[in-house]
């Protein structure tokens, strides 16, 4: 948990954030989560009656300040994703709990604020399609079982395919990469694929999923890449859709440093390339 306030500390100390570029937000209402999640599990999650079974799966335990936290990052990103729509670009320095399905949180993830979010925006109106790019080193399995019938969101997923979760539901796209897999296999597949995502989904917003735990070292990945790689996948993302005309939102997703203070360094390599490319 202490990365969130060591990334704000960071963002603020280097100039990339002002004080009042930052909005706090409230908890996401019941009824927002309602269109992604079911009645019977937003029940037990705000009385805290989830079995233990559930809890493990989860991989947090209740508290009613989890269930605080989890409605609070939902409605960061969809704040961000509101704001990206006027904007051009903006963050949640949260979020990314892409292994939240309908009925269950599993994978350290409570709620799945990526469907949410698009789900708002779709029933405002504002939005009719949207790309999710998930490069979080695990598949995003809850935000591709939500969107699997519903050509509302692609959903495009780069990761280890030997790694969590098992099994993987099929996102619109997916791809798996071998352990050990490094810089230059993993950006060349980058600059070949996603133009394509681009034309494909033909999106009105997009949701980038920028997870650190592709780096050599991390404690949950098996993959290879160098601060330096990080660099370039988040500049060429970042970079391609700016060229593309649309709207992103950044979400943190997964990173886990062997400190809180430089695990906020690596996710505020999405934040430096940002400001390099939008100013």
């Amino acid at each position: 948990m202490g990365k969130f306030p060591a990334l704000h500390s960071l963002l603020l100390r280097e100039g990339l954030i002002r004080p009042e570029d930052v909005v706090t937000p409230r908890q996401a209402d019941w009824a927002d989560l309602l269109l992604v999640h079911t009645p019977d599990y937003l029940t037990k999650l705000a009385s805290g009656t989830l079995d233990k079974k559930a809890e493990r799966r989860m991989g947090l335990p209740w508290s009613p300040e989890l269930v605080i936290r989890s409605r609070l990052a939902v409605q960061g990103t969809i704040n961000a994703a509101f704001m990206a729509l006027e904007d051009g670009i903006a963050a949640n320095l949260a979020g990314g709990t892409h292994h939240a399905f309908p009925d269950h949180g599993e994978g350290f993830c409570v709620l799945n604020d990526v469907a949410i979010a698009l789900r708002v925006l779709e029933r405002s109106g504002w939005i009719r399609r949207a790309l999710v790019i998930d490069l979080d080193v695990h598949q995003g399995n809850g935000t591709a079982s939500i969107f699997a019938d519903d050509d509302m969101a692609f959903t495009f997923s780069v990761h280890g395919e030997r790694n969590y979760p098992f099994p993987k539901p099929a996102s619109s796209l997916d791809i798996g990469l071998p352990d050990g897999t490094g810089d230059d296999v993993y950006l060349d597949l980058l600059a070949r694929t996603l133009p394509e995502v681009i034309d494909k989904s033909r999106p009105d917003l997009v949701i980038y999923l920028a997870g650190i735990d592709v780096l050599a070292g991390d404690r949950f990945g098996r993959l290879s890449l160098t601060r330096e790689g990080l660099h370039a996948r988040d500049g060429y993302v970042l970079e391609t859709l700016y060229r593309a005309g649309l709207p992103v939102t950044l979400v943190l997703s997964g990173g886990y440093a062997p400190s809180p203070e430089q695990t906020a360094d690596l996710h505020a390599i999405a934040h430096r390339e940002a400001r390099r490319v939008y100013g």
